[in-house]
């Protein structure tokens, strides 16, 4: 019975948030600082990074905790508000050709939130891939 749930979990875990996209592009990101992406645009896609479907992709070949944190501090509230995050945990399978073992890697989770919000947000990031960063609608781009 143990073996049966531990293996049905496992395959819920494997399958619960995959997509089919393959999300590698390779962009090189820009930093304002060590800490800090440069962002320019809000996303007007609304899963942009709020969904394991369209994740933020901040990859690099050492750096991708750092990256996952730089974009964070690159971000702010709708208003301009100082954000607040914690890493909620990895989740959600995707596919991708920087995969170690087979073909997809795990997102991580992340949730925000600044003052005078209601809720906390989860964001989704793929430290292994990267793309184009933006802000997810309804955040802000923190001012230097």
């Amino acid at each position: 019975m143990k073996t049966k749930l531990l293996i049905t979990f496992i395959l819920f875990s494997l399958f619960s948030c995959s997509t089919t996209k393959n999300v590698s592009k390779n962009v090189k990101q820009t930093l304002l600082d060590d800490n800090t992406f440069v962002i320019t645009e809000i996303s007007s896609d609304p899963s942009y990074g709020l969904s394991p479907k369209n994740p933020i992709e901040v990859g690099s070949e050492d750096s991708g905790p750092k990256n996952e944190r730089r974009y964070l501090n690159a971000l702010s509230g709708p208003n301009g508000e100082a954000i607040s995050y914690y890493r909620l945990g990895s989740c959600c399978p995707i596919k991708s050709d920087k995969a170690i073992f087979g073909n997809k890697v795990m997102l991580d989770n992340y949730r925000v939130t600044w003052e005078g919000s209601k809720d906390t947000i989860s964001i989704y990031i793929n430290m292994y891939d990267s793309g184009k960063l933006m802000a997810p609608k309804g955040f802000g781009i923190r001012k230097n």
